[in-house]
């Protein structure tokens, strides 16, 4: 899923390209993807562009009037830039936004349909649908500390709630946690002052310097090769790969749709953590510490 960075580097390239232009059509492929039933598209179709912005891990597009509409790619749903008109492909297409300046088609690899197309009129009702997350880049540390402090959960969990923090996902919250020597299951309330103060920094450091990686690799381009693994991230699909601190082997937990991924030696003491399914099958037989790999 598209977390702030890759988001941030959507927002840029898209003002970029948008600026001074009108939305001439909506063209809607598929029927999932409309979740609202007022305004019609038709209200938004003809007016001027004013902004695209990240709400969230979703991108808000404003038009004249206060009229906005609010696209969640979430894991699959990918955005394309054309100079030229062009219909939403029959495949994956989900849609196509076509501006004076060009089209832009949104599309979707998984045939599970989550990706979604939000029609909003009004500041009230564009802020109904922020969950709530702190944005970190542009929060204090007392700010982060009280908000870490309001939940009480692990701090894969924390960082990836939207309601909580906003922006962090699956990916870059495995890269956070590694820079700043924390298990990602530790919970939020057993923190201490200086572990708060180290997951802060790591948060701000690894977010600001792959926006500025990501803006980089894109040199200008509409960025095409949107992914949640990048061959410059250090924990996040490691999986069995050298850590880049210490050499020992990143390790993983698959639960539900998500996976951790994490140093034993770097974040957990040594202690390799329980995957839920693996663990009940091996019983006794699950190594519990990083030395016992090297055993098996």
């Amino acid at each position: 899923m598209p977390e702030l960075p890759d988001l941030t580097v959507y927002v840029d390239a898209l003002n970029e390209r948008l600026e001074g232009s009108t939305l001439t059509r909506i063209h809607i492929r598929s029927p999932f993807l409309l979740r609202t039933v007022a305004p019609k598209v038709e209200e938004l179709e003809g007016r001027a562009f004013r902004g695209c912005s990240r709400l969230a891990k979703q991108l808000v597009f404003g038009f004249e009037g206060n009229f906005y509409f609010v696209v969640h790619l979430m894991i699959s749903g990918r955005l394309q830039w054309s100079d030229e008109f062009k219909l939403p492909p029959k495949r994956n297409g989900l849609a196509a936004f076509e501006f004076s300046s060009g089209t832009i088609t949104f599309t979707e690899a998984s045939k599970k349909k989550r990706a979604s197309l939000r029609l909003v009129q009004g500041e009230s009702d564009l802020a109904a649908l922020n969950p709530g997350g702190l944005e970190i880049l542009g929060a204090d540390l007392d700010a982060f500390a009280q908000r870490l402090a309001s939940v009480n959960h692990t701090l894969k969990r924390a960082l990836t709630d939207q309601r909580v923090f906003a922006g962090i996902g699956n990916a870059y919250s495995d890269e956070i946690l590694l820079r700043a020597k924390l298990s990602p299951f530790k919970q939020s309330s057993k923190l201490k002052d200086d572990e708060v103060a180290a997951l802060f920094a790591a948060c701000q450091s690894v977010l600001a310097e792959w926006v500025e990686l990501l803006t980089t690799k894109a040199k200008g381009k509409f960025p095409t090769k949107v992914t949640a693994f990048h061959d410059e991230m250090v924990a996040h699909g490691k999986f069995k790969t050298p850590c880049a601190v210490c050499e020992a082997p990143i390790q993983r937990i698959v639960y539900a749709e998500n996976e951790a991924n994490y140093c034993a030696r770097c974040q957990t003491e040594g202690r390799l953590l329980a995957d839920r399914s693996l663990s009940k099958l091996l019983k006794a037989s699950w190594p519990k510490r990083l030395e016992d790999l090297e055993n098996i």
